[in-house]
């Protein structure tokens, strides 16, 4: 048994010795095998490196070569450059000399300029002073004589000059005015039939008088002192009359004497009540005509404060010379809308102005001050702007400042000088015409003078020894002014003036 041991371990032995050998073996033959791939790769990696350099060389020649050749055409262009500059700068030089040859040739002319302009004015004023014995008169005498004779000579020029631009200019606007004016009012179909608030009440019997006046005159006074109105009672059958300056308070007495003389019962008490109630339709109606007014003309009503409104339906019962207030204000609202769209204006300043114009005469009879500023304040109180609330005071001056006060005072003209707009009585009508032509004959230098045209123009004629041409212009204007300061007139006045002079001779 212990030699079977032993063969083991000898066995054993003999094994790992063989094993170790071979494993030695394979080992050196994967050694060999590495390094001949190693030696491969080494030499195509040599080959590679060759290579580059190769074209690393190649790429720098080329390099070089390319900065050589910039090189070249840079210094080329050097060189072109500095020729160039050295060409100028010689004829910059010459240029120059040029240039200090002629200033020395220009300074040597301008003195021998002054020296003959010395020259000329010494032998200038021996010849004034020769002028002046000769003439005996000063060289400020003579232009003094000489101003004044081309003055005379050209002063009947310059007055037919100026009167025909003025002729050719007036008559091209005028044509051009009576075009646009005329599509205007043709364009606007408003009724213009006179109005007035009636001041009458009808009665059943001259009775009723009598039950108006009451026992001692206490149902006439009640009525008096509620409605701040006069009632008179005379011999007209049938009639009485109420007088108040204000036509909202004759409208109020009217409509409550309507009621009394129609329910019958007639006494203080009744009459309060019949007041209250003529009060209350009244201001309804004119809220009512008020908010017609605006959605007639196209006017939001909510953009108009309620308080306006009624201010504004009160112009219903307003009548200046005969014309319904209301119903003018609506027709220059239409007519200044439409010149406003003619001229280009703003229409809405245009519309609203011209509705508004006249609303101080709803409150003229209640408060001081004349309607134009009365106008203006109720406006401007009212929030509207100013360019609106000035309509109220332009269409009463002469020149308004803007293109809307002019077109709405050109339509309050129109609508106030159409033919039965406005009426007067027969003997105010004669007074104001009288009137007129007594402004113009009162004059100095006026022959006569005639009122034509139902009073819209006044032909004056002067005498052509004491009134020349230019003066003929300034009478013209003093007796328009004359005019407007003294005399109370619906639209505009005409002034015409007429300068002529006639020879007659006879040939026998």
């Amino acid at each position: 048994m212990i030699f079977d041991y032993l063969f083991a371990i000898i066995g054993l032995g003999i094994g790992i010795a063989i094993g170790y050998l071979a494993r030695k073996f394979l080992v050196s033959k994967q050694t060999a095998s590495a390094e001949a791939k190693t030696e491969k790769m080494l030499g195509e990696a040599r080959v590679k490196a060759q290579e580059f350099l190769l074209q690393s060389k190649e790429k720098a020649m080329k390099i070089m070569d390319e900065a050589k050749h910039d090189e070249e055409n840079r210094r080329r262009d050097f060189r072109d450059l500095e020729k160039r500059l050295r060409e100028r700068e010689e004829k910059f030089d010459a240029k120059l000399m040029e240039f200090q040859e002629k200033q020395q040739l220009l300074i040597e002319k301008a003195k021998k300029v002054e020296f003959i302009k010395n020259e000329v004015q010494k032998i200038r004023e021996e010849q004034v002073g020769k002028l002046e014995e000769i003439s005996k008169l000063s060289q400020s005498d003579a232009k003094e004589k000489l101003l004044e004779k081309v003055e005379v000579d050209a002063s009947e020029d310059l007055a037919n000059r100026v009167r025909k631009l003025e002729g050719t200019a007036s008559e091209e606007l005028e044509q051009r005015a009576n075009n646009l004016l005329a599509t205007v009012v043709a364009r606007c179909a408003a009724s213009h039939s006179a109005d007035t608030t009636t001041t009458t009440v009808q009665l059943p019997s001259d009775e009723m008088k009598g039950r108006i006046i009451g026992k001692e005159g206490r149902n006439i006074k009640a009525i008096e002192q509620q409605t701040g109105t006069e009632i008179i009672v005379d011999e007209t059958p049938n009639v009485i009359t109420i007088s108040a300056f204000s036509p909202v308070r004759r409208q109020v007495a009217k409509r409550a004497l309507d009621r009394l003389i129609e329910d019958g019962r007639i006494h203080p008490g009744r009459i309060e009540e019949a007041i209250a109630e003529a009060k209350k339709e009244l201001a309804l109606e004119m809220k009512k005509a008020g908010e017609d007014a605006l959605y007639e003309l196209g006017i939001g009503v909510a953009s108009i404060d309620p308080k306006l409104v009624q201010i504004l339906g009160r112009l219903k019962f307003r009548t200046s010379y005969g014309q319904n207030v209301l119903m003018h204000s609506m027709e220059v609202a239409r007519i200044s809308t439409m010149l406003a769209q003619e001229l280009g204006a703003d229409v809405v300043v245009c519309k609203k102005g011209g509705l508004f114009h006249d609303i101080g005469k709803a409150v003229d009879h209640d408060m001081q001050g004349a309607h134009p500023e009365i106008g203006y304040n109720i406006m401007k109180k009212f929030g509207f702007p100013e360019e609106v609330a000035y309509q109220a005071l332009g269409h009463h001056e002469d020149h308004p400042k803007t293109l809307e006060g002019i077109i709405v005072k050109t339509a309050d003209a129109i609508s106030g000088a159409r033919r039965g707009a406005r009426k007067d009585t027969l003997e105010n009508y004669i007074q104001r015409l009288e009137e007129l032509e007594d402004i113009a004959t009162g004059f100095a230098g006026v022959e006569k003078a005639y009122a034509i045209q139902a009073g819209r123009e006044i032909r004056v004629f002067v005498e052509p020894k004491e009134v020349d041409d230019f003066a003929a212009h300034k009478l013209a204007k003093e007796i328009a002014k004359k005019i407007e300061a003294e005399l109370q007139y619906p639209g505009e006045i005409r002034v015409t003036l007429i300068r002529e002079t006639r020879v007659v001779e006879y040939a026998r």
